[in-house]
């Protein structure tokens, strides 16, 4: 009874919010946790990145990489009390043989895991600062260059944060989406929804997607927010991604706009994935 009425309570605020056009608070169905297996997982507990779990996204692990408007690097990152932090950083003297300018790290499981359907969730705090663009995501084999429908394969975007440079409570959100077709002409895009998040910039929270034969069913702390079969869902594996960009302007606004105390790390506490007991096929 108390969870139904919770439900009630969050929808009519909800109603509010989205009529007033702020983002709403993840108030949909509990993630039910006890269908799944834990297939794979990392919990940071040694020192370093484990790099027989992750690989730099794009990029050999001991070059920098340009990304956007800065650069990528492994050795900015660190892993201390069993958490990994991702900083941005202005760099003078570069890194791993690159220039001058502002780091940070996007690395994946290509080549080293990828699942097919499933529960793939991410405890984290979000960083902080104009410019700062960081997201949990999934992503195909090959996705960059082979055109198709969402079936062949899909970036699920799990969650973006890119909105600390707008007022409070818009700064406090993230939002999901699910791209196909290559990243050329043949590019199709679907933003499944934005939410307000409780100090998302300060504290852990668990962004998680479900992923069936039939749809996508995005998660904030375990509460259901949003669902999407946007071009038909994705028959094939998926590797996992955690990123933070930087823009000189645009979507995320522009880093060189912050003091560089101002920028803080996104901090991951863990990735896990998981797989049905059973798997569910919706008629």
């Amino acid at each position: 009874m108390f969870e139904k009425l919770l439900i009630w309570l969050l929808c009519g605020i909800n109603a509010i919010l989205v009529w007033t056009k702020l983002p709403p608070l993840p108030g949909g169905p509990k993630l039910d946790l006890d269908r799944f297996e834990l297939t794979w997982s990392d919990e940071f507990c040694g020192d370093a990145l484990d790099l027989e779990k992750w690989n730099g996204h794009g990029f050999r692990n001991d070059v920098a990489h340009k990304r956007r408007d800065g650069y990528w690097a492994m050795d900015v990152a660190r892993v201390e009390n069993g958490r990994l932090h991702i900083p941005s950083v202005y760099l003078e003297e570069g890194a791993a043989g690159g220039p001058a300018g502002y780091y940070s790290l996007g690395i994946d499981t290509r080549g080293l895991f990828s699942q097919k359907f499933g529960y793939f969730e991410a405890r984290c705090i979000l960083p902080k600062g104009v410019g700062l663009w960081s997201a949990f995501w999934m992503m195909p084999e090959a996705f960059g260059t082979t055109p198709g429908d969402g079936q062949t394969g899909a970036e699920v975007d799990i969650y973006e944060s890119a909105y600390w440079g707008e007022p409070w409570p818009k700064r406090n959100s993230v939002s999901s989406a699910i791209h196909y077709g290559g990243y050329g002409e043949n590019l199709r895009s679907a933003g499944v929804g934005r939410w307000f998040v409780s100090r998302p910039y300060g504290s852990f929270h668990t962004y998680g997607v479900e992923w069936n034969e039939n749809e996508y069913i995005f998660y904030i702390d375990g509460r259901e927010t949003g669902r999407s079969d946007f071009g038909g869902v994705c028959q094939n594996e998926l590797y996992l991604l955690l990123s933070v960009e930087h823009q000189f302007g645009g979507w995320a606004g522009d880093i060189r706009e912050n003091k560089p105390c101002e920028l803080t790390d996104f901090v991951i506490d863990y990735v896990r994935v998981y797989q049905y007991k059973e798997l569910v096929v919706l008629e």
